[in-house]
């Protein structure tokens, strides 16, 4: 039985977030813009970073590649969601879904990773600041950004390989908007106990330990500007870790939301929401928590600004 389901199961059915046809003409323009937005976000930081010489630093380096991973990442789902609000047909083939939930796994767990990465590059340029260019050279850097996108799609594979080979037969209509790992979850036959130790080990190397990480470079931050005597230097140390702190906030927290609850507290239409925010908004606000406070994006946005007017 669970053999013939699996091959029966030829696409899925993306349910969204309503049939109402008013509203989601009103979802169609707001996704649009966001995503708009977040293309445009996101190219506009990546062009400057690559651009201004003065911003030629580690810390920029990794800016500049969450905003690479946030630009592909928004990618595999918005413009699907856009597609969905117009049209009738809401299936998604069982390869183009299995294909999103890859690709958007291998995003999202190199943002963890990256995010650790960039949190160790505030520690050591706050707590170590005489080791700082030995220590974050361009060598590292690299190997932190590699390791980082290696590692995400590494787990991306071994997760997805071990979601789509789950025998499906609970209906193939997702109660979401794109191929997420909990309403997939709820379609199968059953969850082999083997499947639920690789969710907690992807959970732990990906989330958790990441998470570790951040933590305990912030400990060792907090205690060296806690050093600093000057008000002036503390303030300008807490500046340079606010923008990252922000974003490790609102993306671990969004994501922990989801991935840490048992399936007897999985609630839809809420996961709904908070899922819409780490896939679909926060990729638009990372380029506004990285520019809007920093001085040095603004004089660099300014100088391009002109050197396009030609003045």
């Amino acid at each position: 039985m669970e053999e013939r389901n699996r091959t029966v199961v030829t696409d899925f059915i993306l349910l969204g977030f309503t049939t109402n046809p008013q509203l989601q003409l009103i979802l169609f323009v707001v996704f649009l813009k966001i995503y708009l937005l977040s293309l445009v976000g996101n190219i506009t930081l990546i062009a400057l970073i690559y651009s201004s010489s003065h911003l030629h630093t580690p810390m920029y380096f990794f800016i500049g590649n969450l905003s690479f991973l946030d630009l592909w990442y928004s990618s595999v789902y918005t413009p699907k969601i856009i597609m969905n609000c117009i049209s009738d047909n809401k299936s998604i083939s069982f390869g183009g879904c299995a294909a999103q939930f890859f690709f958007s796994a291998g995003f999202a767990y190199s943002e963890c990773y990256l995010l650790a990465a960039m949190a160790y590059d505030r520690y050591i340029a706050i707590a170590k600041p005489l080791q700082y260019t030995t220590a974050m050279s361009n060598k590292v850097c690299m190997g932190l950004v590699t390791l980082s996108y290696l590692s995400g799609f590494t787990n991306a594979i071994i997760i997805t390989t071990e979601t789509f080979t789950l025998s499906f037969c609970d209906g193939k209509v997702i109660d979401d908007f794109f191929c997420d790992l909990p309403p997939l979850v709820k379609l199968a036959c059953n969850v082999p106990r083997s499947y639920q130790s690789v969710l907690y080990f992807i959970l732990v190397l990906n989330v958790i330990s990441p998470s570790a990480l951040i933590v305990a470079s912030y400990v060792f931050i907090l205690a060296a500007i806690l050093r600093i005597r000057s008000t002036k230097g503390r303030q300008k140390a807490f500046s340079t870790c606010a923008a990252h702190l922000t974003a490790v906030t609102l993306y671990y927290g969004s994501i922990l939301f989801i991935y840490s609850r048992s399936n007897s507290s999985y609630t839809l239409e809420r996961n709904k929401v908070v899922s819409t925010f780490y896939t679909v908004v926060f990729p638009m606000l990372n380029p506004l928590i990285y520019s809007l406070r920093n001085k040095e994006i603004k004089d660099a946005l300014k100088k391009l600004n002109m050197k396009c007017r030609g003045t």
